[in-house]
């Protein structure tokens, strides 16, 4: 009864200490990985990078069929290598000489002449002035009348009966003696009407292109005409013996004037 009336005390809680709040919590920081000790060796990544001294091989390959040219700007070389024998003299170009020779000239005071080559006729270059031209005509067919001769080449004229509207004029030329020949086709010019019973004759132009190659003291050409009318073929071949131009040189002087700017020209 004494403990039902007379309750025992409640027992004291023992205090606990309260810790103060710390500091805010910084950023969150990347984690550390940490290697791990093993035995097995570390992994090598499978590309590699070339060291930039070492080449491949089609870099090599490119490099060594590189070829340098050089050209003008028609494409053609700049540049030619030509071997000499001992016993061979290399071919000076003919207007070099001539503008060492005219240099010489000039240093030494002295006129400046200049060597032009022309073609000489060995024949009357005016045969319509020739007395019988007409009958001539009459006979042949075809005729030369006139040639003129110029750096440009050999010009002439040529008459041939009219026998028929349609007709061909053509020169057949050689500078070889005849082992090698060429022809050239002639043009109408115009109609030679003349009075009384004398014919009716077509005037055609005739050029023979005469290369410089060719220009050389003695060298010779030879041309024939041929006039194709009805199916026939009538030729003027001077009498069985051709028409003959022989290459010869006379001799220029030069004024002092030009004398300077013909040495740049040349």
């Amino acid at each position: 009864m004494y403990d039902i009336y007379r309750p025992k005390p409640t027992p004291q809680r023992t205090p606990v200490a309260i810790r103060p709040p710390g500091p805010k919590p910084g950023p969150p920081q990347e984690p550390v990985v940490r290697r791990r000790q093993s035995c097995e060796p570390e992994p090598k990544p499978i590309m590699r990078r070339r060291a930039k001294s070492l080449s491949s091989s089609t870099e090599e390959h490119t490099c060594r069929n590189v070829q340098v040219r050089f050209v003008d700007s028609l494409g053609l070389e700049l540049e030619d290598v030509k071997l000499f024998k001992a016993s061979e003299d290399p071919m000076v170009p003919v207007h070099v000489i001539t503008r060492l020779l005219a240099s010489s000239e000039l240093a030494s005071r002295k006129k400046l002449e200049l060597s032009l080559p022309y073609f000489q006729p060995s024949f009357p270059d005016n045969m319509r002035a020739e007395a019988g031209f007409l009958k001539r005509l009459c006979q042949q067919r075809v005729c030369l009348e006139q040639v003129f001769c110029s750096e440009l080449g050999i010009i002439g004229t040529v008459q041939v009966l009219n026998l028929a509207y349609e007709k061909e004029v053509t020169v057949r030329y050689s500078f070889t003696d005849w082992k090698c020949s060429a022809e050239s086709k002639a043009s109408w010019i115009s109609t030679v009407h003349r009075d009384g019973p004398d014919p009716e004759s077509d005037m055609f132009r005739f050029h023979l292109p005469v290369p410089p190659f060719i220009l050389q003291p003695g060298a010779m050409l030879q041309f024939a005409i041929c006039y194709r009318v009805r199916g026939f073929e009538f030729w003027d071949n001077n009498g069985g013996c051709n028409y003959k131009l022989t290459c010869q040189t006379y001799k220029l002087t030069v004024p002092g004037e030009c004398e300077d700017s013909l040495v740049h020209f040349i």
